[in-house]
């Protein structure tokens, strides 16, 4: 019906990961990364890139009409410039290295993210304490939920470079945005609407891109269409459950998925 030969497994393994990008772009960011993982499982890597584009597409689209008012333009602006570069760069790599290259450098992008974002976590933990302590609050010692600003230009170049770089070869650029968002301090929603319009922009971008590499075709738009009910289910799941978790919450959900699905990755 798609053109791939699929199993009866395979297509549950897809529509799960169907599942997890609409769950992803509505609640948990973090979560679409597993989808990149579900997806490499059941087709090979640079096939899965290019079934697995539109149906983020399609999850962004959701995510605008659900957060479009929450979105920060001043840091999305700031992000663009340096995530053109990263995903120019990704076009170079995708089409000069084979699928176990791919999906292991991004592995080892994203575990090393995730262990920066801890220790500068930890870092500016024990700078608000200290601070308390000493003379109260400023508004640099704040904890991160209360000092939104999306950080400095050369913090901004390195996650949209990074971004860019890794939606580009593997669709995995929703943590590292998520993971920059957390570092700036972003609170839920405003987490959630920045990233859906950022996603949505970065991701139609790529369209042409994919489309050159032949990483999108007859066959993977065919797959998309059969895996879009599966989509809207995940996305309904996570717009229910996305009030119910608190930040602390979320930031551990977001970089537990995030972990997890590098070390898949590396495998």
């Amino acid at each position: 019906m798609t053109g791939f030969e699929l199993s009866a497994a395979d297509l549950v393994v897809l529509a799960v990961g169907a599942v997890l990008v609409g769950f992803a772009k509505t609640a948990i960011g973090g979560v679409a990364a597993i989808s990149v993982a579900l997806f490499a499982t059941a087709l090979p890597a640079r096939e899965s890139s290019g079934a697995l584009l539109p149906m983020l597409i399609v999850g962004d689209l959701l995510a605008v009409r659900a957060y479009r008012r929450h979105a920060d333009w001043s840091v999305l602006w700031r992000l663009f410039p340096s995530v053109a570069v990263g995903i120019l760069v990704g076009v170079v790599f995708v089409a000069r290295v084979d699928d176990t290259v791919m999906r292991r450098t991004i592995g080892a992008l994203l575990l090393a993210v995730v262990s920066v974002h801890l220790w500068q976590r930890r870092r500016r933990g024990r700078r608000a304490e200290q601070g308390r302590a000493e003379e109260g609050r400023t508004d640099e010692k704040r904890p991160a939920e209360q000092r939104v600003g999306g950080g400095g230009p050369l913090l901004a170049f390195g996650y949209g470079l990074l971004a860019g770089f890794t939606t580009m070869v593997a669709n995995a650029g929703g943590a590292v945005m998520a993971l920059y968002l957390l570092a700036a301090g972003f609170p839920m929603l405003r987490f959630l609407g920045t990233g859906a319009w950022f996603f949505l922009i970065v991701n139609v971008f790529k369209v042409p891109f994919s489309v050159g590499l032949g990483l999108i075709t007859v066959d993977s738009l065919s797959l998309n269409a059969l895996l879009l009910p599966a989509l809207a289910v995940g996305a309904f799941i996570g717009r229910a459950s996305v009030h119910r978790l608190n930040q602390k919450r979320f930031e551990r959900l977001v970089l537990g998925f995030t972990a997890a699905s590098a070390l898949n990755l590396l495998r």
